[in-house]
């Protein structure tokens, strides 16, 4: 049995609509008009125990308003939600004690404590037994560097610092379901990195059911194994990751090392079946769908007007793959 399934899920706001000004105002309240938003649309799907779902898309898809329905914070206009055998909504308080969640640069610790101190509250909170938080504390601060950082006030933490105590706080009660709302944004490349392989390490020994959204897709590259992709309110994938790209990633990224260029390589091969998408003196970019082309098609086709010294190749990455589909480059079903 699924430990999360959603049914038809619909979430409408009512949107007021009136003119600016006084006069506009007075209409409004004597007669109001107002429209109906359509925030997520008919969405379905069930999470597995122990899965590691990337659910993304654009601002403004749904993301969050289906991560809000999922926690309790937001209560369905249709459909139904059931995670872990509860309804979120309407057992709240049973459900948060199940799940944990980060939402963004929202912090869940108290600002003007040291954070061993928000930690101790927590597991007050949780009421998380004494060995099991020891435990988990531990490998916590090995994993995520915070020896440091436990008699700091959060005040006095950096962005970096902050976020991978959020990140311990988030798991430290063994959640069942963790939903992780751009826990990334604005963090260097290492702490990136380590938050990364905390989720999945974490994951791996006590099979938590981790929900990423995020614009950073290298998140999603590294940690999960399957895509859930919502494009205005609606579902348009679901599937695995991998499957994922080679459905939509058809197309190859190749690049060259040229020199004595006689002629202007995009101009010239305009008409042809692959995009130059950089040229300089000494280099070529080009894109071509690796269904029509091959490599050696394109070597032959640029080798007219230069002399290739090296060249690289390598595959869409999945980024690539989702602005094309934005920009309607890519077909949908």
């Amino acid at each position: 049995m699924a430990i999360i399934e959603v049914k038809n899920l619909v979430k409408t706001y009512k949107i007021s609509e009136k003119q600016n000004g006084m006069l506009g105002y007075i209409k409004h309240l004597f007669h109001p008009k107002y429209r109906e938003q359509t925030a997520v649309n008919n969405v379905s799907f069930n999470i597995e125990e122990g899965e590691l779902v990337g659910y993304i898309g654009e601002n403004g898809a749904g993301k969050s308003t289906t991560i809000k329905m999922l926690t309790g914070l937001l209560t369905p206009t249709s459909g139904s939600v059931i995670v872990n055998g509860l309804v979120p909504n309407e057992k709240r308080i049973q459900n948060n004690k199940q799940i944990g969640a980060v939402f963004g640069q929202k912090t869940q610790l108290w600002w003007d404590l040291p954070v061993i101190e928000s930690f101790r509250l927590i597991k007050k909170m949780y009421e998380i037994p004494e060995g099991e938080y020891r435990k988990n504390l531990k490998k916590f601060t090995e994993i995520l560097q915070l020896e440091e950082l436990l008699d700091k006030q959060v005040k006095n933490l950096s962005l970096g610092q902050k976020m991978r105590c959020e990140i311990a706080a988030t798991f430290l009660h063994n959640p069942k379901i963790v939903y992780l709302d751009e826990p990334t944004i604005g963090l260097d490349i290492l702490v990136k990195d380590n938050i990364r392989k905390f989720i999945k390490d974490i994951n791996k020994e006590k099979k938590t059911t981790v929900i990423l959204t995020t614009h950073d897709l290298k998140d999603i590259e590294e940690v999960c194994d399957r895509i859930i992709l919502i494009d205005k309110g609606s579902i348009i994938y679901d599937g695995e990751k991998e499957k994922f790209k080679d459905i939509y990633g058809n197309k190859i990224i190749a690049e060259f090392v040229v020199k004595n260029k006689t002629k202007s390589v995009t101009l010239e091969t305009q008409e042809e079946d692959f995009e130059v998408i950089e040229e300089t003196e000494n280099s070529l970019k080009i894109r071509f769908n690796h269904d029509k082309l091959t490599v050696i098609n394109i070597v032959d086709s640029i080798s007219k007007y230069c002399e290739i010294l090296d060249m690289h190749v390598q595959e869409q990455g999945l980024e690539e793959i989702l602005k094309e589909i934005y920009r309607g480059e890519i077909i949908r079903d």
